[in-house]
């Protein structure tokens, strides 16, 4: 029931409230990012939710274009701006992401939606994070976040797929805020983003 029917309703309720509240700060990060690194200032990628369906997945710019002689992108590090780097750190990146819970693409709470590529990847088991909606936060987020490896990640995703309940989306909302205030598990150990994923052999 709560699956089915409330936790829509409690998504859209708090996303929409959520935006009205934090719009000034949505407005003056916007203004940062449009002066630090010009057009655009959002972040959109293809990214699989319920099911596996595609969506465009919306947070706040991070990194400059910057390329090599070749035209290859730089490294993740090269590109993270100051600027970008504290958005990461304090997940205010992530706020646009409520857009994508009001048009019913996102929850508050799932697992995270990762990139179109690695669907493929998946074993049978794994690939039953995507029989829920992937969230702003999730399980794994709050145990650990980007200093888990992919096998931990993935084993918490499915946890929570079998256990997803009222108590436990507010228990996860809550430990995020403390998450973000001590700022852990940001960057994969020696990294400054996650490794990819390659899959298990």
């Amino acid at each position: 029931m709560y699956r089915k029917f409330f936790k829509s309703f409690m998504d859209f309720t708090i996303a929409l409230t959520g935006l009205i509240l934090i719009s000034p700060v949505l407005l003056l990060l916007s203004i940062v990012l449009l002066i630090q690194m010009g057009r655009p200032i959002f972040f959109v990628q293809t990214r699989p939710g319920y099911q596996g369906k595609p969506f465009g997945l919306i947070k706040f710019r991070t990194m400059k274009n910057e390329v090599d002689k070749q035209g290859n992108l730089l490294p993740d590090e090269k590109r993270l701006t100051r600027f970008g780097q504290f958005l990461r750190s304090t997940s205010l990146d992530e706020l646009p992401e409520l857009f994508n819970v009001l048009k019913g693409d996102m929850s508050l709470v799932g697992p995270r939606p990762l990139l179109m590529e690695y669907l493929p990847l998946y074993s049978k088991e794994q690939a039953r994070r995507h029989e829920v909606k992937p969230g702003i936060t999730g399980w794994a987020q709050v145990n650990g976040r980007n200093a888990l490896t992919w096998q931990e990640k993935f084993k918490l995703d499915v946890w929570y797929v079998d256990h997803v309940s009222f108590w436990l989306d507010l228990k996860i909302l809550s430990l995020t805020i403390l998450k973000v205030l001590k700022r852990e598990g940001i960057n994969h150990p020696g990294q400054a983003t996650m490794e990819k994923f390659t899959g298990f052999n």
